[in-house]
């Protein structure tokens, strides 16, 4: 942080146990919502997006900890696909950005409640999942009414370690953040 934001409220210990599902929008969550489009010399459509590295670690954390991890996009693209992939990750994306169904049959199929998910949104087409779930979470730079539905609102912005600073903030409030850090380092301390 710069030290003009201030550092967002815990998030209840409670409420951070019962979490089993993270959903993550894409663009403006993991991404700054930016999307380069050109072509190759033979008319090929590129795409790039950029993700935020620290992200991916975050991403990690929620995992080893045994949260689910999905990433629901209302935009279809490969870039979305491919760091999904590398994050080893589920991804749905949905053209109509039809996010709530598509969740909802997910949720059904693992017999997961929507109190135990948590949703982080940036923008009108997340706002649906974010009134259903148990702790809606909104980025700093998220649209108006998505804050205004948000229990806790990240003092990043989309696309800049926000995803990280979430992971760090449920992983504290359960108590787990430190050993998970630990247990990273000890990895690749050449022990």
């Amino acid at each position: 942080m710069s030290g003009l934001e201030k550092e967002p409220a815990e998030i209840p210990m409670g409420l951070a146990e019962g979490i089993r599902i993270v959903v993550l929008d894409v663009d403006g969550v993991l991404t700054d919502a930016g999307v380069y489009i050109g072509a190759t010399a033979r008319g090929e459509h590129v795409e790039l997006k950029r993700f935020d590295i620290q992200d991916g670690i975050g991403i990690r954390f929620l995992k080893e900890a045994g949260i689910r991890v999905i990433v629901v996009s209302g935009r279809v693209s490969p870039a979305t696909a491919i760091r999904a992939d590398e994050l080893g990750i589920e991804c749905h994306q949905d053209p109509d950005a039809d996010k709530l169904p598509l969740v909802k049959r997910l949720l059904d199929e693992a017999r997961v409640s929507w109190r135990e998910v948590a949703m982080m949104g940036d923008d009108l087409a997340d706002l649906p999942l974010l009134r259903t779930v148990g702790l809606p979470v909104a980025v700093a730079n998220a649209v108006t009414e998505v804050r205004d539905v948000a229990s806790w609102t990240t003092s990043i912005r989309g696309g800049s370690g926000a995803v990280r600073e979430f992971a760090r903030a449920l992983l504290m409030a359960r108590g787990e953040w430190s050993g998970l850090v630990e247990e990273y380092c000890e990895a690749r301390s050449g022990r």
